[in-house]
């Protein structure tokens, strides 16, 4: 009976909008209470008061909502003429970040731009919009009968020019999404399996290529085996232990909400790559099994939407959209547990980060849009008496 009910909540198509919107606010609300929790030793230290970071992404948070209000409401048609300015534009902003005089380092990595008070990193935009491009793109010469024959001519030079400008600014975490990110919408073209495993073996190897190059990729590499040996411990193996003794001491139920000792100065970034230990160690393995929950259900509507798009764009952009925040859960939470080496990469609305949440509420509201369109979906709202602007 529980599993024929399950079956019934996930085969509704209405649901899956609900779930879509659910779990986005959710886990944004969510985030501003751990980013004010994780952050407010730092805050007081660096910036006088422990209101600042939370203010601050509050103030994204309300940027995000509207503006994606407005793009979710956006026509298709619309979408694919923004869609040809994707790849123009997202090139312009990689290539003027490098500018010494534009540009901005910030823990070792060159890809900030000072507005006024605000830092804002060009990559995270780029990485919707070359989403949307691609989309576009691919579903251009697939109603052609192009796609097979042309598939990775069709986007792979583009993609690898702004894996190369992130990497020139020495962001390892963020060329890898934009990698994850192009072959998942290969896998999702259907090209051939040979081609495929092709592709990803030298992705692999060049991603080898570029830790072995720089001695402190090699020590990362290798100190998320044992982040507590006494020649890495008090140097690159400091984050990854301190993210496993937050987690460790969490135990099921957590310490208590703000009560996180590791956040007074032992684990650096707490609010922005390592935000999960310090869930983990307040609010325990409940707390963080409810993190991944929502985050599974957020994926698991946007695939299922891709999944039921009539048009191919809409199929392409929701599984780049659903790959791109995937990718970045697995980065993060396998940095945060040390299973995997620390890349850089924030846990989609949840971490500190105005340019990443403002990129994120951008693809999701596409996959909103999408999922309004859908014939099942639009009909059933329409029967719920709901005001078509609150729709």
């Amino acid at each position: 009976m529980k599993t024929e009910n399950t079956k019934s909540i996930f085969s509704r198509p209405i649901n899956l909008y609900y779930m879509l919107i659910g779990s986005t606010l959710a886990l944004s609300i969510f985030g501003l209470v751990m980013v004010f929790s994780a952050s407010s030793i730092y805050s007081l230290e660096n910036k006088g008061t422990v209101w600042a970071i939370l203010l601050r992404q509050f103030v994204f948070l309300v940027i995000s909502l509207p503006m994606a209000w407005v793009l979710s409401r956006l026509s298709l048609a619309r979408w694919k003429q923004l869609s040809k300015l994707g790849v123009r534009i997202s090139l312009f902003l990689l290539i003027i970040v490098q500018i010494p005089s534009v540009g901005k380092s910030v823990n070792g990595n060159h890809n900030w731009i000072t507005l006024g008070f605000v830092d804002v990193q060009p990559s995270e935009i780029a990485k919707f919009l070359m989403i949307l491009w691609a989309g576009a793109t691919l579903a251009k010469h697939e109603r052609a009968g192009e796609i097979q024959a042309n598939v990775l001519k069709l986007i792979a030079p583009a993609f690898m020019l702004c894996i190369f400008l992130v990497l020139f600014g020495k962001d390892l975490g963020t060329a890898s999404v934009f990698a994850f990110i192009l072959a998942g919408l290969l896998w999702v073209s259907g090209v051939q399996l040979r081609i495929f495993a092709g592709i990803t073996a030298v992705g692999f190897a060049a991603i080898a290529a570029l830790i072995l190059a720089a001695p402190y990729r090699v020590a990362r590499l290798s100190v998320f085996l044992d982040p507590f040996a006494v020649e890495q411990y008090k140097s690159v193996g400091w984050q990854p232990a301190h993210s496993l003794l937050g987690l460790a001491s969490g135990g099921l139920f957590g310490v208590g909400l703000g009560a996180s000792r590791q956040k007074w100065g032992n684990l650096p970034e707490a609010h922005t790559d390592f935000i999960l230990s310090v869930i983990g160690e307040e609010l325990g393995l409940f707390g963080t099994l409810a993190v991944l929950i929502l985050l599974s259900v957020l994926l698991l509507s946007i695939f299922r939407i891709a999944v039921r798009a009539q048009d191919p764009m809409v199929r392409y952009v929701c599984s780049g959209v659903g790959c791109w925040i995937g990718v970045q859960t697995f980065l993060n939470i396998g940095s945060a547990i040390s299973v995997l080496p620390v890349v850089g990469v924030t846990l989609p609305l949840l971490s500190y980060g105005g340019s990443a949440l403002i990129a994120t509420y951008m693809g999701v509201a596409f996959v909103i849009g999408a999922a309004r369109r859908d014939p099942a979906i639009y009909s059933e709202l329409a029967k719920t008496g709901i005001p078509r602007w609150l729709r």
